[in-house]
């Protein structure tokens, strides 16, 4: 055979099979685009923000990821459609041999126009994702257009390689199969599944575990665990339900003889079970396509929409300027720069706070804390202990208690502590009285760590409870007498003009971790840059990945709607020369399209609704803690995301209407 007949064929194999090789091929160049785009930025040596450029790392390895699966997914639609197709050819006496030879020109073609447009387009728009990216983050950086070679390579490589793992793949099947296979390969799976009670019943525990999980957890620092293990759980359990409990499902509604016995629901209905056991799939990965998009975009927004707020949970006060190592003159020299930069800049100081504390972190035991020498932060019941003496507490709150040798004050920023006594490692104090506020503390129960502040008599005993607890460990003595020592904050709210008040702070800074041992600073202005940088980061990636997984699951939706349409045809023809009329052919297929079509979106609306909880715990590990913004921004999101699930319904049960009409 000429060796140019096999280019005819493949070109001309395309263009018969536009309605599902162009999206292929545009879905194909989109994520070479994007993934070209994403390499491009990561490397881009103007990104000096270490954890910006972790988040792009990250980002790109997701696409990686997605990409390969992707891919791979949407070739089986492909050589399925055209399994019968390839089945008349084998049988008008083309061989194996051939019928891969004319697989590989259009695999050829297939990779050759998705990866030079898709490299093409991504030279073209890096330039503005640039411009998006530093909008986003607010601030203006030297990130300058780069050309990278490694990109163009490392892109060239890397899709290269998929498109010969697909051919790889389909030279496979076609070579396991014979003749009638490929004839019946569009048909396969319309024997009547069985119903697969063991898998619906993992299913539904698997769902239901995760959804405990997500219910029950109450700790931002437990959620982190708990988090991944109800995705697993939730991720298992949708596949089982939509591939045996889906099958379950059906035969219990064509046992509802009410529910059964319409016309616009029997066939509709019959018609599903047949072809669940090959839909089953694609439906799961719309469901958690679409969970992963509302997830991602709904979170992003609310850490970057809510910035002020996040700013104003990590720094309750403006500025605060602390040593780790307190001395009398450590104190004196923080307090003395303070006071000349305030006065130099014309910028006032108001809700100063100075004082002394003791930090360790501990777990809680009954009416008690074990002291850990260092933070187990793996421990559910890890929380953290700062000691204050007797003279500070009075001073930042205008007191003049007393108290005894063993009689401390007690303040939990969570839940109320409710007891008489406390143990601090080995020794038991009387609570003599439970703390409703702290100037320096406020409530806070969504934070990552539950926190307890014991007002003791004094500086020396809280040194004492320090150094017995190091002196247990190997550490040697003058590291010990270190940890032991106090820390001394000076923390403040600055009354001035914005731009006074900032430089003030950027020279305090400066001077204090110059001049004074183990000097500190951090404030809330001098952190809002590496705040935008962070989570402007992420919501660029949110949005980002979320397009990209939008775009699956729009296509998965097409494929779906296309495949469905081409099997149904004959069965609808047949249904009309029996004597259904059209007008009851075209309620039966929008009964069949409306309950599978959107049964992904129900349930991925209903995986969101069950995580709410679970995923506000981890935004508090962010210091976001405004729920009733995150529960706009997630409304919003679904509204907008159910919007476009509809018009793409649409757009795809006009295609199927056609097909089966």
């Amino acid at each position: 055979m000429s060796s140019s007949i096999y280019g005819k064929l493949a070109l001309t194999n395309l263009k018969n099979n536009r309605k599902t090789y162009i999206p292929y091929i545009l879905t194909a160049i989109l994520t070479v685009m994007m993934y070209y785009i994403m390499d491009d930025l990561s490397r881009n040596s103007g990104i000096s923000y270490e954890s910006l450029h972790m988040i792009l790392v990250y980002a790109r390895a997701v696409i990686v990821i997605f990409a390969v699966i992707f891919l791979f997914y949407t070739n089986s639609f492909l050589i399925k459609r055209r399994k019968k197709e390839i089945g008349v050819y084998n049988i008008l006496g083309m061989g194996k041999r051939h019928i891969a030879r004319m697989l590989i020109v259009e695999t050829m073609v297939t990779a050759v126009v998705s990866i030079s447009a898709g490299i093409i387009f991504g030279l073209i728009f890096s330039k503005l994702t640039y411009l998006i990216l530093l909008k986003i983050l607010n601030y203006g950086i030297n990130m300058d257009f780069e050309f990278s070679k490694e990109t163009l390579m490392y892109t060239l490589v890397f899709f290269l390689v998929i498109f010969l793992m697909t051919l790889f793949y389909n030279l496979f099947q076609i070579q396991l199969s014979n003749p009638i296979e490929l004839l019946h390969g569009g048909s396969q799976g319309e024997k009547e599944p069985k119903t697969k009670w063991f898998m619906t019943v993992f299913g539904v525990v698997s769902l239901g575990i995760g959804y405990f999980i997500a219910v029950t957890v109450d700790h931002p620092l437990a959620a982190i665990q708990a988090f991944f293990v109800a995705v697993v759980c939730v991720i298992l359990g949708t596949y089982a339900l939509f591939t045996a409990g889906s099958v379950a499902l059906l035969k219990g509604l064509r046992r509802n003889k009410k529910f059964y016995y319409q016309t616009k629901h029997f066939s509709a209905v019959a018609g599903m079970i047949y072809r669940m056991k090959q839909n089953a799939v694609g439906l799961a990965n719309i469901c958690i396509l679409s969970t992963m998009v509302l997830v991602m975009i709904s979170t992003t927004i609310s850490l970057y929409v809510g910035m002020e707020d996040v700013l104003e949970t990590r720094y309750p006060r403006e500025f605060e300027a602390k040593t780790n190592v307190s001395t009398p003159e450590s104190d004196q020299a923080i307090e003395r720069i303070v006071e000349e930069e305030l006065a130099n800049a014309g910028v006032k100081a108001k809700s100063m706070l100075r004082y002394h504390d003791g930090s360790i972190a501990a777990l809680r035991q009954g009416n008690g804390f074990a002291l850990q020498k260092f933070g187990n932060y793996g421990v559910d019941d890890v929380v953290e202990i700062w000691m204050i003496p007797l003279e500070d507490y009075n001073q930042t709150e205008g007191t003049k208690d007393c108290l005894g040798p063993d009689e401390v004050y007690i303040y939990s920023t969570g839940e109320v502590w409710g007891e008489d006594t406390v143990q601090i490692g080995e020794q038991t104090y009387q609570v003599t009285k439970e703390l409703d506020n702290m100037k320096i503390a406020p409530k806070d129960e969504q934070r990552m760590v539950d926190g307890y502040y014991i007002i003791v008599s004094d500086a020396e005993q809280i040194g004492e409870i320090l150094r017995r607890n190091y002196e247990d460990s190997d550490m040697q003595p003058d590291w010990v007498e270190q940890m032991a020592a106090l820390d001394y904050r000076l923390t403040f709210d600055l009354e001035g003009k914005e731009e006074d008040c900032l430089n003030v702070m950027k020279v305090m800074k400066d001077r204090i971790e110059r001049e004074v041992h183990s000097g500190f600073c951090e404030g809330r202005e001098l952190s809002r840059e590496e705040f935008y940088f962070l989570y402007g980061g992420l919501l660029f990636i949110g949005i980002y990945l979320g397009s990209l997984f939008l775009m699956a699951t729009v296509l998965i939706m097409y494929y779906k709607q296309i495949s469905e349409g081409y099997d149904d045809r004959e069965r609808y023809q047949i249904m009309q020369k029996v004597g259904m009329s059209k007008r009851e052919v075209k309620h039966s297929i929008r009964s069949q399209v409306l309950m599978v079509f959107f049964l992904p979106l129900v349930m991925a609306v209903l995986h969101i609704s069950v995580a709410f909880g679970v995923i506000t715990k981890l935004l508090a590990i962010l210091n976001l803690t405004n729920v009733p913004l995150f529960l706009i921004c997630t409304i919003i999101t679904v509204i907008v995301f159910a919007l476009f699930y509809g018009i793409v319904f649409s757009l795809t049960a006009r295609e199927y209407y056609k097909i089966v009409n």
